[in-house]
């Protein structure tokens, strides 16, 4: 590297107070290297190149000669500047550590264990809720197609039982405990009608699935259904659901009907 001779750079700053120059110099003769010149001249452009005298120096064109009074700072500030440049030494582990801080820096943040969970266990009742809606509106849908055929006239005892819970916005756990006292009562037979018992003998033979008399049968059956014979399957059941309820409670409709002290069938 070329460097400048101390006499020609310090011949190149003006004194503090001097006029402006009235004329242009010309271009300076490339510097030598002599003696311990480049040291200085090294320490010179050393801090020119950290900062400190960056501000002073204008940009070069080729062919053009700098101003001497523009371009060129006191000799007091040259010396401030001429300070020796400082490097500090970096050991391989400290770059490697500043390598891994970086890149720690620029992993990605995980999510706190717990809102993970949380928010799978959202989207896990979500997705039950979702099947269970979907189990129940299946559910209606055959219930409804049922409902229709069995109020046409057909089903089976099962299909008359469920249909008839159904309307009466009752439990289909009751089933079980209702198709005991249809079994106990008719066997199952919807047109069945007892000609001996006292009812009988009074003009008012107890009929159909739960074995209702005429009276039972209009005031409990559901208004719905009212205009249906006593001996439709769905009607009679509704009626004698009701009065059972009303009179001896869900607990013995649940159950299967009344028992004595044997747990023996008692017609109600």
């Amino acid at each position: 590297m070329p460097s400048f001779e101390a006499t020609t750079l310090i011949a190149a700053v003006p004194a503090a107070g001097v006029g402006r120059a009235s004329h242009r110099r010309a271009p300076v003769k490339p510097p030598t290297v002599k003696g311990n010149t480049v040291v200085s001249a090294t320490a010179a452009l050393g801090a020119v190149v950290t900062g400190g005298l960056m501000a002073g120096v204008p940009p070069t064109t080729p062919g053009a000669s700098a101003d001497a009074a523009e371009t060129a700072l006191p000799p007091a500030n040259l010396a401030a500047a001429t300070h020796p440049l400082r490097v500090h030494p970096v050991s391989s582990d400290s770059v490697v550590s500043d390598l891994g801080s970086v890149a720690a820096s620029l992993l990605p943040v995980a999510v706190p264990g717990d809102r993970v969970a949380s928010v799978d266990e959202r989207d896990v009742e979500a997705l039950h809720k979702g099947e269970t809606l979907a189990a129940e509106a299946a559910a209606q849908h055959a219930l409804a197609v049922k409902e229709a055929s069995v109020l046409a006239g057909g089903g089976s005892l099962d299909d008359w039982i469920a249909v008839a819970l159904d309307k009466l916005n009752l439990s289909q756990s009751l089933s079980s405990g209702v198709k005991q006292v249809i079994m106990a009562e008719s066997r199952g037979n919807p047109r069945a009608i007892n000609r001996t018992d006292s009812n009988a003998l009074a003009g008012r033979p107890s009929q159909g699935l739960m074995q209702v008399i005429p009276s039972t049968f209009r005031a409990y059956v559901l208004p719905e259904l009212a205009g249906r014979p006593i001996t439709d399957p769905v009607a009679n059941i509704t009626a004698g659901v009701r009065y059972m309820i009303a009179n001896y409670g869900i607990g013995t409709l649940k159950s299967g009907g009344r028992a004595d002290h044997r747990g023996r069938y008692i017609g109600y």
